[in-house]
């Protein structure tokens, strides 16, 4: 089957002479709910900008659905709806007159069921007669997602979706947003909360510097770290475990943080047994997708 899309070789260039990409190559299946992380520059923005055909690459192929975004632009726009990182809505328009008119753009003369539908479940109902202007950042940024699934897209790319958005409405967004995926949307998401993609994506890619650091199944990148961190409460003051492990003491020797390659487990145990009278408490963690992303990108805790 066709894959939803395809990135081969991908690059950008800007003028100043800066590499936003190096060749990418990525696949994400249909009806899949893929992630793709990096820290701030990495390329993320980028790469699904060029998808969306809002930035031009330099170099290399993307398709959608089989289709070249370079052959056939339009096709490919009607087949993706995209939620971008600013926030840009008509001040002038009322909350139902910016999906209405944006329906219209897709060829969507009567497309009020759909719209009622959207505005119920992202909690914007009761501001469909407001101006854009007039609401809260939340509120704006749901309403940019509600106006990138006007004309119900096979393809849904999300850009930090939830940025601005509070708690109880992140929750509420994200159960429809799996509600879509069951219902076959493929979904891209770009995030910094880097729980929401452990907890939502199959599969998750992992940009470093505009390369792909990872990229594979989330359970599988989670099985190959290699370490575990570990918080222990003493009684009393005890020298940190050096050798096996890394990181420090606190509260005067009375706490110690860090981590222990799982290949230095019998080590570290054996160590643990010899202060177990002065322990209080203990916790080993098990390893999250945060830790990946750290040791990947070559960022510190």
């Amino acid at each position: 089957m066709t894959p939803a899309l395809t990135i081969v070789g991908l690059a950008k260039r800007y003028q100043n002479g800066a590499d936003a990409l190096q060749g990418v190559d990525l696949e994400v299946g249909r009806g899949e709910f893929f992630a793709i992380l990096g820290p701030n520059g990495a390329g993320k923005s980028t790469l699904i900008n060029i998808v969306a055909q809002v930035v031009t690459k330099s170099s290399g192929h993307v398709t959608v659905f089989g289709l070249s975004i370079d052959k056939h632009p339009q096709r490919t726009r009607m087949l993706l709806g995209f939620t971008p990182q600013e926030i840009a809505l008509d001040p002038f328009f009322s909350v139902r007159e910016v999906l209405r008119h944006h329906s219209g753009y897709y060829g969507i003369t009567d497309n009020r069921a759909w719209i009622d539908e959207l505005l119920e479940r992202l909690d914007l109902a009761p501001h469909a007669d407001k101006n854009s202007k007039a609401l809260s950042g939340g509120m704006r940024r749901r309403l940019t997602i509600a106006k990138a699934l006007a004309h119900k897209p096979r393809l849904l790319i999300l850009d930090e979706p939830t940025a601005g958005v509070d708690v109880a409405l992140r929750h509420s967004l994200w159960a429809f947003v799996r509600e879509l995926h069951r219902n076959g949307t493929t979904i891209i998401l770009t995030t910094h909360y880097i729980e929401e993609a452990q907890e939502l994506a199959e599969r998750v890619a992992i940009l470093r510097a505009g390369q792909v650091a990872a990229c594979d199944r989330t359970n599988a990148l989670l099985a190959s770290f290699g370490y575990r961190r570990f918080a222990i409460e003493l009684r009393a003051a005890v020298p940190f475990p050096a050798g096996f492990a890394s990181g420090s003491t606190e509260a005067q020797g009375r706490r110690i943080v860090g981590e222990f390659a799982v290949g230095r487990g019998q080590e570290f145990f054996s160590w643990l047994g010899g202060i177990a009278d002065k322990v209080v408490d203990l916790r080993i963690d098990q390893p999250r997708l945060e830790d990946v992303f750290l040791h990947l990108t070559g960022k510190q805790t």
